[in-house]
């Protein structure tokens, strides 16, 4: 696992890239955790990419922004993306704008869903 810094951590698994975020996604740090998952998205170009919420203790609109922008973002060079594990924050912000309409959302642990 590769961190770039407190609120991002990488990990190619079999080819996935996972991308998990902890802390807090708010507009304060939204603009920086972008920055970061982009010029590695663009460096790579993975197939699969999963972004891991399993670690958020808060999220707001930025954070939505955030997900929806590195959907783009993957879909637009072929990928495919996932949400995976959101925390009750992240989960609850995820079903006020209706994301999972449009983007996966997975869970690796039964309790949480």
């Amino acid at each position: 696992m590769i961190r770039t810094n407190h609120q991002i951590a990488y990990d190619d698994r079999d080819g996935v890239l996972v991308i998990r975020l902890s802390g807090e996604i708010d507009h304060h740090s939204a603009v920086n955790v972008r920055t970061h998952i982009d010029e590695k998205l663009l460096a790579e170009r993975p197939a699969r990419v999963c972004l891991d919420l399993s670690a958020i203790d808060f999220m707001d609109s930025s954070g939505l922004g955030l997900i929806m922008g590195r959907y783009s973002l993957v879909r637009r060079y072929g990928g495919n993306f996932t949400v995976i594990d959101p925390t009750p924050a992240a989960k609850k912000m995820i079903d006020l704008a209706g994301m999972e309409r449009m983007i996966p959302i997975h869970y690796t642990h039964s309790e949480r869903k």
